[in-house]
Protein backbone atom coordinates (compact mmCIF):
# COMPACT_ATOMS: atom_id res chain seq x y z
CA UNK A 1 0.00 0.00 0.00
CA UNK A 2 1.42 3.69 -0.90
CA UNK A 3 0.16 5.28 2.41
CA UNK A 4 1.03 2.43 4.50
CA UNK A 5 4.37 1.08 4.64
CA UNK A 6 6.02 -2.09 6.35
CA UNK A 7 7.36 0.46 9.07
CA UNK A 8 4.08 1.95 9.79
CA UNK A 9 3.38 -1.87 10.81
CA UNK A 10 6.37 -2.75 12.65
CA UNK A 11 5.89 0.55 14.70
CA UNK A 12 2.35 -0.58 15.14
CA UNK A 13 3.34 -4.13 16.32
CA UNK A 14 6.22 -2.79 18.66
CA UNK A 15 4.53 0.57 20.11
CA UNK A 16 0.81 0.01 19.81
CA UNK A 17 -0.19 3.25 22.02
CA UNK A 18 -3.30 4.98 21.42
CA UNK A 19 -1.88 7.59 19.22
CA UNK A 20 -0.23 4.94 16.92
CA UNK A 21 -2.79 3.45 16.20
CA UNK A 22 -4.80 6.66 15.45
CA UNK A 23 -1.81 7.24 12.98
CA UNK A 24 -2.11 3.58 11.37
CA UNK A 25 -6.39 4.49 10.86
CA UNK A 26 -5.41 8.12 9.18
CA UNK A 27 -3.17 6.61 6.69
CA UNK A 28 -5.57 3.23 6.03
CA UNK A 29 -8.14 5.98 5.24
CA UNK A 30 -5.49 8.11 2.70
CA UNK A 31 -4.40 5.09 0.77
CA UNK A 32 -7.60 2.25 0.65
CA UNK A 33 -8.85 3.86 -2.30
CA UNK A 34 -5.80 3.70 -3.88
CA UNK A 35 -7.13 2.12 -7.08
CA UNK A 36 -3.25 0.54 -7.53
CA UNK A 37 -4.05 -1.93 -4.92
CA UNK A 38 -4.40 -5.48 -5.30
CA UNK A 39 -7.50 -7.60 -3.89
CA UNK A 40 -5.50 -9.01 -1.19
CA UNK A 41 -3.82 -5.62 -0.47
CA UNK A 42 -7.65 -4.31 0.02
CA UNK A 43 -8.72 -7.00 2.01
CA UNK A 44 -6.20 -6.56 4.61
CA UNK A 45 -6.72 -2.98 4.82
CA UNK A 46 -10.41 -4.08 5.54
CA UNK A 47 -9.15 -6.09 7.84
CA UNK A 48 -7.09 -3.58 9.59
CA UNK A 49 -9.64 -1.09 10.07
CA UNK A 50 -12.00 -3.88 11.42
CA UNK A 51 -9.85 -4.02 14.32
CA UNK A 52 -9.14 -0.31 14.52
CA UNK A 53 -13.17 0.31 14.80
CA UNK A 54 -13.42 -1.64 17.85
CA UNK A 55 -10.37 -0.12 19.27
CA UNK A 56 -11.15 0.36 23.15
CA UNK A 57 -10.03 4.34 22.52
CA UNK A 58 -12.11 6.61 20.88
CA UNK A 59 -10.07 9.01 19.47
CA UNK A 60 -8.55 5.90 17.35
CA UNK A 61 -12.23 5.07 16.53
CA UNK A 62 -12.86 8.97 15.32
CA UNK A 63 -9.75 8.57 13.32
CA UNK A 64 -10.99 5.43 11.30
CA UNK A 65 -14.11 7.79 11.15
CA UNK A 66 -13.08 10.98 9.73
CA UNK A 67 -10.23 9.61 7.16
CA UNK A 68 -12.97 6.96 5.87
CA UNK A 69 -16.06 8.75 5.59
CA UNK A 70 -15.97 9.46 2.16
CA UNK A 71 -14.19 6.07 1.24
CA UNK A 72 -15.76 3.54 -1.17
CA UNK A 73 -14.22 1.11 0.40
CA UNK A 74 -15.14 1.20 4.01
CA UNK A 75 -17.03 -2.57 4.84
CA UNK A 76 -20.46 -1.82 5.27
CA UNK A 77 -20.05 -3.66 8.87
CA UNK A 78 -17.76 -1.24 9.98
CA UNK A 79 -19.84 1.65 8.97
CA UNK A 80 -23.01 0.27 10.83
CA UNK A 81 -20.99 0.10 13.90
CA UNK A 82 -19.42 3.70 13.43
CA UNK A 83 -22.13 4.84 12.78
CA UNK A 84 -24.12 3.79 16.16
CA UNK A 85 -20.71 4.63 17.96
CA UNK A 86 -20.53 7.66 20.08
CA UNK A 87 -21.72 11.03 18.86
CA UNK A 88 -17.60 12.23 17.66
CA UNK A 89 -16.78 8.57 16.16
CA UNK A 90 -20.62 8.61 14.61
CA UNK A 91 -21.07 12.04 13.28
CA UNK A 92 -18.83 12.09 9.73
CA UNK A 93 -20.02 8.51 8.44
CA UNK A 94 -23.50 9.84 9.31
CA UNK A 95 -22.83 13.12 7.23
CA UNK A 96 -20.49 11.35 4.56
CA UNK A 97 -20.57 7.59 4.04
CA UNK A 98 -22.10 6.55 1.38
CA UNK A 99 -21.57 2.55 2.89
CA UNK A 100 -24.63 3.59 4.87
CA UNK A 101 -27.94 2.22 3.05
CA UNK A 102 -31.49 4.17 3.83
CA UNK A 103 -32.58 1.05 6.14
CA UNK A 104 -29.30 1.70 8.34
CA UNK A 105 -29.89 5.44 8.24
CA UNK A 106 -33.84 4.80 9.51
CA UNK A 107 -32.66 2.57 12.40
CA UNK A 108 -30.85 5.59 13.92
CA UNK A 109 -32.93 8.39 13.48
CA UNK A 110 -35.83 6.29 15.19
CA UNK A 111 -32.77 5.63 17.89
CA UNK A 112 -33.67 9.35 19.06
CA UNK A 113 -30.12 11.05 19.08
CA UNK A 114 -31.25 14.51 18.27
CA UNK A 115 -27.64 15.51 16.58
CA UNK A 116 -27.28 12.26 14.85
CA UNK A 117 -30.67 12.85 13.11
CA UNK A 118 -29.30 16.84 12.33
CA UNK A 119 -26.04 14.74 10.77
CA UNK A 120 -28.23 12.99 8.61
CA UNK A 121 -30.63 15.53 7.56
CA UNK A 122 -27.76 17.08 5.92
CA UNK A 123 -26.84 14.25 3.86
CA UNK A 124 -26.57 14.41 0.21
CA UNK A 125 -28.84 13.06 -1.67
CA UNK A 126 -31.19 12.21 1.01
CA UNK A 127 -33.83 9.80 -0.33
CA UNK A 128 -37.67 10.17 0.22
CA UNK A 129 -37.57 7.07 2.88
CA UNK A 130 -35.36 8.46 5.37
CA UNK A 131 -36.30 12.45 4.80
CA UNK A 132 -40.02 11.15 5.75
CA UNK A 133 -38.71 9.22 8.90
CA UNK A 134 -36.78 12.36 9.74
CA UNK A 135 -40.30 14.36 9.38
CA UNK A 136 -41.75 11.76 11.70
CA UNK A 137 -39.31 11.59 14.17
CA UNK A 138 -36.65 14.11 14.61
CA UNK A 139 -36.64 17.03 16.41
CA UNK A 140 -37.37 20.43 14.97
CA UNK A 141 -33.16 21.64 14.22
CA UNK A 142 -32.94 18.07 12.26
CA UNK A 143 -35.77 18.56 10.40
CA UNK A 144 -35.08 22.72 9.70
CA UNK A 145 -31.54 21.01 8.69
CA UNK A 146 -33.70 18.52 6.60
CA UNK A 147 -35.58 21.53 4.57
CA UNK A 148 -32.29 23.49 3.90
CA UNK A 149 -30.84 20.14 2.11
CA UNK A 150 -31.24 21.21 -1.44
CA UNK A 151 -30.48 17.61 -2.40
CA UNK A 152 -33.08 16.01 -0.05
CA UNK A 153 -35.78 14.32 -1.66
CA UNK A 154 -38.59 15.25 0.05
CA UNK A 155 -42.23 13.71 -1.18
CA UNK A 156 -45.54 16.02 -1.13
CA UNK A 157 -47.22 14.06 1.96
CA UNK A 158 -43.59 14.87 3.52
CA UNK A 159 -44.82 18.85 3.10
CA UNK A 160 -47.92 18.62 4.29
CA UNK A 161 -46.43 15.96 7.81
CA UNK A 162 -43.88 18.80 8.53
CA UNK A 163 -46.31 22.11 8.41
CA UNK A 164 -48.82 19.84 10.10
CA UNK A 165 -46.18 18.86 13.13
CA UNK A 166 -44.66 22.08 13.30
CA UNK A 167 -47.13 24.35 12.56
CA UNK A 168 -46.47 27.16 15.43
CA UNK A 169 -42.87 26.68 14.36
CA UNK A 170 -41.49 29.54 12.34
CA UNK A 171 -38.10 27.78 11.49
CA UNK A 172 -39.15 24.94 10.10
CA UNK A 173 -41.85 27.07 7.67
CA UNK A 174 -39.38 29.28 6.69
CA UNK A 175 -36.93 26.47 5.67
CA UNK A 176 -39.82 25.17 3.84
CA UNK A 177 -40.64 28.43 1.94
CA UNK A 178 -36.85 28.76 0.95
CA UNK A 179 -36.72 25.49 -0.70
CA UNK A 180 -36.02 26.10 -4.66
CA UNK A 181 -39.02 23.97 -5.78
CA UNK A 182 -42.47 23.02 -3.88
CA UNK A 183 -45.82 21.40 -5.04
CA UNK A 184 -47.76 24.18 -6.07
CA UNK A 185 -50.37 22.72 -2.71
CA UNK A 186 -47.49 23.06 -0.59
CA UNK A 187 -46.94 26.24 -1.39
CA UNK A 188 -50.28 27.63 -1.54
CA UNK A 189 -51.19 26.11 1.93
CA UNK A 190 -47.67 28.00 2.96
CA UNK A 191 -49.24 31.04 2.24
CA UNK A 192 -52.14 30.74 4.17
CA UNK A 193 -49.96 30.45 7.56
CA UNK A 194 -47.43 33.34 6.62
CA UNK A 195 -50.93 35.57 5.77
CA UNK A 196 -51.97 34.50 9.63
CA UNK A 197 -48.44 35.12 10.79
CA UNK A 198 -48.47 38.30 8.82
CA UNK A 199 -51.99 39.14 10.75
CA UNK A 200 -50.25 38.07 14.30
CA UNK A 201 -47.58 41.07 13.47
CA UNK A 202 -48.81 44.01 12.24
CA UNK A 203 -51.89 43.26 15.23
CA UNK A 204 -49.42 43.11 17.60
CA UNK A 205 -46.82 45.72 15.91
CA UNK A 206 -48.89 48.49 14.48
CA UNK A 207 -52.34 48.60 16.20
CA UNK A 208 -54.48 47.73 14.01
CA UNK A 209 -58.15 46.63 14.04
CA UNK A 210 -58.18 43.14 13.62
CA UNK A 211 -60.80 43.15 10.93
CA UNK A 212 -58.43 45.90 9.12
CA UNK A 213 -55.64 43.39 9.61
CA UNK A 214 -58.13 40.36 8.08
CA UNK A 215 -58.76 42.20 5.27
CA UNK A 216 -55.07 42.81 4.22
CA UNK A 217 -54.00 39.44 5.06
CA UNK A 218 -56.56 37.96 2.23
CA UNK A 219 -56.29 40.66 -0.14
CA UNK A 220 -52.34 39.90 0.43
CA UNK A 221 -53.03 35.98 0.27
CA UNK A 222 -55.53 36.22 -2.22
CA UNK A 223 -53.38 37.60 -5.21
CA UNK A 224 -50.17 35.31 -4.09
CA UNK A 225 -52.64 32.35 -4.64
CA UNK A 226 -53.71 33.63 -8.01
CA UNK A 227 -49.99 34.08 -9.08
CA UNK A 228 -48.72 30.76 -7.87
CA UNK A 229 -51.65 29.36 -10.22
CA UNK A 230 -51.61 31.42 -13.02
CA UNK A 231 -50.19 29.04 -16.02
CA UNK A 232 -50.18 25.77 -13.82
CA UNK A 233 -51.34 22.54 -16.09
CA UNK A 234 -54.87 21.86 -15.68
CA UNK A 235 -54.23 18.61 -13.10
CA UNK A 236 -51.96 20.65 -11.03
CA UNK A 237 -54.50 23.00 -10.74
CA UNK A 238 -57.33 21.15 -10.56
CA UNK A 239 -55.14 19.50 -6.89
CA UNK A 240 -54.55 23.11 -6.32
CA UNK A 241 -58.02 24.46 -6.14
CA UNK A 242 -59.25 20.86 -4.52
CA UNK A 243 -57.15 21.15 -1.73
CA UNK A 244 -57.90 24.89 -1.06
CA UNK A 245 -61.69 24.05 -1.01
CA UNK A 246 -61.48 20.89 1.54
CA UNK A 247 -59.43 23.37 3.58
CA UNK A 248 -62.36 26.05 3.29
CA UNK A 249 -59.63 28.59 1.44
CA UNK A 250 -61.62 29.06 -1.52
CA UNK A 251 -63.37 32.36 -0.30
CA UNK A 252 -66.38 33.83 -2.64
CA UNK A 253 -63.79 36.71 -3.21
CA UNK A 254 -61.02 34.12 -3.63
CA UNK A 255 -62.72 32.91 -6.51
CA UNK A 256 -63.85 36.29 -8.01
CA UNK A 257 -60.81 38.27 -7.73
CA UNK A 258 -59.20 35.43 -9.84
CA UNK A 259 -61.78 35.85 -12.79
CA UNK A 260 -60.89 39.69 -12.26
CA UNK A 261 -57.40 39.42 -13.15
CA UNK A 262 -58.59 37.26 -16.09
CA UNK A 263 -57.55 33.71 -14.91
CA UNK A 264 -60.52 31.98 -16.37
CA UNK A 265 -59.08 28.86 -15.77
CA UNK A 266 -58.85 29.23 -11.94
CA UNK A 267 -62.31 30.33 -12.30
CA UNK A 268 -63.30 27.03 -13.67
CA UNK A 269 -61.35 25.11 -11.70
CA UNK A 270 -62.81 26.80 -8.51
CA UNK A 271 -66.39 26.67 -9.36
CA UNK A 272 -66.20 22.89 -10.58
CA UNK A 273 -64.90 22.06 -6.80
CA UNK A 274 -67.17 24.34 -5.32
CA UNK A 275 -70.19 22.53 -7.20
CA UNK A 276 -68.68 18.89 -7.01
CA UNK A 277 -68.67 18.60 -10.83
CA UNK A 278 -65.92 18.06 -13.52
CA UNK A 279 -64.26 20.83 -14.66
CA UNK A 280 -65.57 20.00 -18.15
CA UNK A 281 -68.80 20.39 -17.14
CA UNK A 282 -68.15 23.30 -15.36
CA UNK A 283 -66.25 25.15 -18.89
CA UNK A 284 -69.67 24.17 -20.53
CA UNK A 285 -72.25 25.74 -17.87
CA UNK A 286 -69.80 29.06 -17.47
CA UNK A 287 -69.62 29.19 -21.30
CA UNK A 288 -73.34 28.91 -22.30
CA UNK A 289 -74.03 31.12 -25.04
CA UNK A 290 -77.63 31.23 -23.71
CA UNK A 291 -76.21 32.42 -20.38
CA UNK A 292 -78.61 30.29 -18.54
CA UNK A 293 -76.03 27.74 -17.53
CA UNK A 294 -73.85 30.28 -15.34
CA UNK A 295 -76.41 30.90 -13.47
CA UNK A 296 -77.57 27.75 -12.73
CA UNK A 297 -74.16 26.81 -11.94
CA UNK A 298 -73.72 29.98 -9.71
CA UNK A 299 -77.03 28.70 -8.05
CA UNK A 300 -75.50 25.45 -7.53
CA UNK A 301 -72.33 26.64 -5.54
CA UNK A 302 -74.17 27.99 -3.06
CA UNK A 303 -72.06 31.60 -3.00
CA UNK A 304 -73.19 35.18 -2.53
CA UNK A 305 -76.26 36.14 -4.65
CA UNK A 306 -74.70 39.83 -4.53
CA UNK A 307 -71.96 38.55 -6.37
CA UNK A 308 -73.47 37.02 -9.72
CA UNK A 309 -73.78 40.20 -11.29
CA UNK A 310 -70.07 40.97 -11.13
CA UNK A 311 -69.36 37.51 -12.11
CA UNK A 312 -71.83 37.57 -14.90
CA UNK A 313 -70.03 40.47 -16.27
CA UNK A 314 -66.56 39.34 -15.23
CA UNK A 315 -67.15 36.57 -17.64
CA UNK A 316 -68.43 38.69 -20.48
CA UNK A 317 -65.40 40.39 -20.34
CA UNK A 318 -62.93 37.87 -20.07
CA UNK A 319 -64.07 36.22 -22.96
CA UNK A 320 -64.52 39.09 -25.03
CA UNK A 321 -60.37 40.63 -24.18
CA UNK A 322 -57.32 39.37 -25.55
CA UNK A 323 -53.50 39.94 -24.64
CA UNK A 324 -52.04 42.21 -27.22
CA UNK A 325 -49.15 40.65 -27.12
CA UNK A 326 -46.77 43.47 -26.03
CA UNK A 327 -44.49 43.54 -22.87
CA UNK A 328 -46.61 43.28 -19.69
CA UNK A 329 -49.47 42.61 -21.69
CA UNK A 330 -51.15 40.12 -18.65
CA UNK A 331 -50.85 43.05 -16.54
CA UNK A 332 -52.85 45.71 -18.91
CA UNK A 333 -55.38 43.00 -19.62
CA UNK A 334 -56.44 42.96 -16.14
CA UNK A 335 -56.47 46.18 -16.02
CA UNK A 336 -58.51 46.25 -19.23
CA UNK A 337 -61.16 43.69 -17.34
CA UNK A 338 -61.46 45.56 -14.25
CA UNK A 339 -61.72 48.56 -15.56
CA UNK A 340 -64.82 46.91 -18.18
CA UNK A 341 -66.33 45.78 -14.68
CA UNK A 342 -66.30 48.89 -13.04
CA UNK A 343 -68.43 50.50 -15.61
CA UNK A 344 -71.13 48.30 -15.64
CA UNK A 345 -71.42 48.98 -12.07
CA UNK A 346 -74.71 51.57 -12.97
CA UNK A 347 -76.55 47.74 -13.45
CA UNK A 348 -75.88 46.96 -9.94
CA UNK A 349 -77.98 48.35 -6.28
CA UNK A 350 -76.54 50.82 -4.40
CA UNK A 351 -75.97 48.83 -1.70
CA UNK A 352 -74.21 46.03 -3.31
CA UNK A 353 -72.15 48.68 -5.83
CA UNK A 354 -70.65 49.86 -2.68
CA UNK A 355 -69.53 46.22 -1.68
CA UNK A 356 -68.09 44.99 -5.11
CA UNK A 357 -66.46 48.33 -5.80
CA UNK A 358 -64.47 48.16 -2.48
CA UNK A 359 -63.49 44.73 -3.30
CA UNK A 360 -62.60 45.11 -7.47
CA UNK A 361 -60.95 48.28 -6.46
CA UNK A 362 -58.43 45.99 -4.11
CA UNK A 363 -57.99 44.06 -6.97
CA UNK A 364 -56.89 46.91 -9.42
CA UNK A 365 -54.71 48.58 -6.58
CA UNK A 366 -52.96 45.06 -6.09
CA UNK A 367 -52.70 44.63 -10.01
CA UNK A 368 -50.97 47.82 -10.53
CA UNK A 369 -48.72 47.29 -7.34
CA UNK A 370 -47.43 44.55 -9.00
CA UNK A 371 -46.02 46.53 -12.15
CA UNK A 372 -45.58 50.22 -12.22
CA UNK A 373 -45.56 50.75 -15.60
CA UNK A 374 -49.24 49.38 -15.54
CA UNK A 375 -52.16 52.41 -16.65
CA UNK A 376 -54.27 52.85 -14.01
CA UNK A 377 -57.88 52.28 -14.87
CA UNK A 378 -59.91 55.23 -15.73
Amino acid sequence: MSSLSQADVAKLLAEPSAEVRAEVAGKLGLGIDNPELSDSEVQMAQDIIRILAKDIDATVRQAVSQTLRFSSRLPHDVAVRLANDIENVALPILADSGALTADDLVGIVRSGAPVKQEAIAGRRDLSEDVADELITKADVTAVCALMRNSTARIGEGGFVKAIDRFSDDDGVKESIVRRETLPITIAERLVALVADNLKNYLASHHELPPSVATDIILQTRDVTTIKLSYGREAEELERLVGEMHRHGRLTPFLVLRALCLGDMAFFEAAMAAICNVPVGNAQRLIHDAGAGGLKSLFDKSGLPQRLFPAIRVAVDVVEGVGLDGGDHDLDRYRVRVITRILTQFERFGEEDLDYLLDKLITVLAASGRSNPSVPAAA
